[in-house]
């Protein structure tokens, strides 16, 4: 995408798709009343968010899901195929609506936020969209949408993915994403082989509410078990655990997955250090740390731990990332062994989870190193 205005005015131009005219008003007057950012139009359904699109340029556009002629993800494909730039999409807090939020983002919506339920809250709302504004204007837009390798059954019913317990020689695997990473675990996820050495957990930033649309979607288009983590569960070969949005997600000494609303870290819960703290107190250089695209710099320190540990750190690399900022950290911190692009991170963690040299040992699942 060529250089936006925002670029050389630093006021972010936005356009505001929404059937609503109660909502268009609202987030209207609520963005332009901060800086920085201006509203150079609204559309009321997808069809005339496509004709605003072309006309206005805008450098980034707020997409309802829910309207007449053309819906959200419609006019979403239409933006990224033939006008392609920055979109937020406004998702309801239902079920339904989070499905479609998940299917947005694989698309290639940079990122969402949760619409307005009442006139109360509309102010919280503004407040988080703007933030987004800003911090996904820059970002580098996906290539067209390619999934990961196929699945060899992707309709598979759980009863068809056996998982096991960890053996001496398993890993643990731990994906970081934030902005952008939906969709990157949509390539990353589907690509692990079935027999893939080690149990994998995930933490994606995202609110309560849409994680769980998230994990079984990625079950349906994987080989490998994929669910939201309940209290309780045990990581295992063959299953993926995706942290629930708004709780953070730890191992205790028993190898046991405990949720807490313990305060945000780096303003987010989950946050992937604090798995990756307690992953490293538990499984010590066994723990595969995977940072993937997304804003600021969680995982960092928890990466640091596991690298201390003499575990391993993948990053994803620059010219995959929706935005630069996780990957980006790890890497100014000297603690990555191998930066990929995203296309490659599934083959970088089969391979690591393939080295043998620092098993567990088999008494309580502790972690020692290899003499070798």
């Amino acid at each position: 995408m060529t250089p936006s205005s925002s670029e050389n005015t630093q006021t972010i131009r936005v356009l505001v798709v929404d059937d609503s005219a109660f909502m268009r008003l609202s987030i209207s007057r609520g963005l332009d009343a901060l800086p920085g950012i201006e509203v150079v139009g609204t559309a009321r359904d997808g069809e005339d968010a496509l004709e605003q699109v072309l006309r206005l340029a805008p450098d980034v556009v707020t997409l309802d899901i829910e309207m007449p002629r053309l819906n959200g993800l419609g006019a979403l494909r239409r933006i990224m195929a033939e006008s392609p730039r920055p979109v937020i999409m406004l998702s309801s807090l239902t079920t339904e609506g989070s499905s479609e939020t998940m299917q947005a983002l694989v698309l290639g919506a940079v990122d969402f936020v949760a619409k307005p339920v009442n006139r109360a809250n509309v102010t919280a709302v503004m407040d988080e969209l703007a933030e987004k504004i800003r911090s996904t204007v820059h970002a580098r837009l996906p290539a067209p949408y390619q999934p990961g390798l196929p699945a060899q059954q992707p309709s598979r019913a759980r009863e068809g993915k056996p998982t096991r317990g960890l053996l001496k020689h398993d890993r643990i695997v731990l994906i970081g994403s934030s902005t952008g990473g939906p969709r990157a675990l949509n390539t990353v996820i589907p690509s692990l082989p079935a027999d893939l050495r080690a149990a994998v957990l995930v933490v994606q930033h995202m609110p309560a509410g849409f994680t769980r649309s998230l994990a079984e979607r990625l079950d349906n288009q994987s080989n490998l078990r994929v669910k939201e983590a309940e209290p309780g569960d045990r990581p295992e070969v063959g299953l993926v655990l995706l942290a629930p949005g708004g709780f953070h997600m730890t191992i205790d000494e028993t190898g046991t997955i405990g949720l807490n609303k313990n305060p945000p870290v780096h303003g987010v819960r989950p946050a992937v250090d604090v798995t990756l703290a307690s992953l490293v107190k538990k499984y010590g250089p066994a723990v595969i740390s995977v940072i993937l695209t997304g804003m600021g710099n969680d995982g960092t320190n928890g990466s640091a731990l596991v690298h201390n540990a003499g575990g391993r750190v993948i990053a994803e690399d620059a010219s995959t990332c929706v935005v630069y900022g996780m990957p980006r950290s790890v890497v100014e911190a000297g603690i990555v062994d191998e930066v990929v692009p995203l296309p490659e991170i599934a083959r970088a963690i089969t391979q690591a989870a393939d080295l043998t040299t620092r098993p567990l040992k088999e008494a309580g699942g502790v972690i020692e190193k290899s003499k070798n």
